[in-house]
């Protein structure tokens, strides 16, 4: 499957933009030695060979700052997406499979947090108990995981009635048996597009939450970078355009690398992503040729 992800445009340009990010995030301390938050040279300088995006009000390299930033924001969408997959994959296939009061009471409560708005949530959190990391990866992870464990719920309700879940339960196999080897491996694929989105939508409200001042004072951060820049937009047009595009390039690696795996989930978009081999100008398959050869004599009927 991640083959044939890789042939579709959208595949292969998804991978790209996230090994980009990924390799950003990881080798940052190597990419951009140096702490962030230290002056380089003068302040409100333009992307030169010194300093390839610029330098800010304060003085601090641009690319440093950008790409350390980048590596808190992905930190932010790790944690988060990592809890929301473990809390939604086992309330999802517990109620799926399960059925009755507790898919009810498991499905109410994903409900009510559903109904929940994440970032003004996140607002008031920030404002009772103070800005930070851990806070924020522990409200998103704990509120993220509703649409993940309805999406889980609908698959493991057709797969309960399926004859290999079927035939591990005629053998004695234990319910958490069954979730774990039967259940759990064919609800991944599905689950790991959801994620895809879901950490697109993290990494937007950290953006927008360190962008009206509620972010983290101590980290660094994408969003924080264009909140610091909203005030020289018309003098240092680098301090906003670099630190956006990162956030773009972002989503749109997630995005693109979620709609890939979709296609190939989905039996008419596998269908259609399947190499075919054609002969001739006609399209036809091999199988579809016209078999030439001699056509065999009819049957000589028996003698009475």
């Amino acid at each position: 499957m991640l083959r044939r992800a890789l042939r579709t445009p959208s595949g292969l340009v998804g991978a790209l933009l996230l090994l980009i990010v990924a390799t950003t995030a990881l080798l940052a301390n190597v990419i951009a030695p140096g702490k962030p938050t230290a002056s380089a040279g003068p302040s409100l300088q333009s992307p030169s060979l010194d300093h390839l995006m610029g330098t800010d009000n304060y003085g601090r390299d641009m690319f440093r700052a950008v790409a350390h930033g980048t590596r808190t924001s992905m930190t932010v969408v790790v944690a988060v997406v990592v809890m929301s997959l473990i809390i939604g994959l086992f309330v999802g296939m517990v109620s799926g499979y399960t059925g009755g009061v507790v898919d009810a009471v498991l499905m109410r409560m994903t409900e009510m947090f559903q109904s929940v708005p994440r970032f003004f949530l996140a607002i008031l959190v920030v404002g009772f108990f103070g800005a930070g990391l851990d806070k924020l990866i522990l409200l998103l992870g704990l509120t993220s995981w509703d649409l993940l464990a309805r999406v889980v719920r609908a698959e493991s309700l057709s797969l309960r009635r399926r004859e290999f879940v079927d035939a591990a339960r005629s053998v004695g196999a234990a319910p958490a048996r069954i979730l774990l080897r039967h259940i759990l491996p064919n609800v991944l694929p599905s689950a790991v597009v959801v994620a895809s989105l879901l950490g697109s939508r993290v990494i937007l409200i950290e953006a927008a939450l360190a962008f009206i001042g509620l972010g983290d004072p101590n980290a660094i951060s994408l969003g924080y970078l264009l909140e610091n820049a909203q005030n020289f937009l018309s003098q240092a047009w680098w301090m906003s355009v670099f630190p956006g595009s990162a956030i773009a390039v972002v989503v749109l690696g997630l995005n693109l690398s979620g709609d890939a795996v979709n296609d190939l989930l989905n039996p008419l978009g596998a269908e259609a992503a399947r190499p075919r081999r054609l002969t001739g100008g006609r399209g036809r398959r091999r199988s579809d040729r016209p078999r030439v050869g001699p056509v065999p004599a009819p049957p000589v009927p028996a003698p009475r």
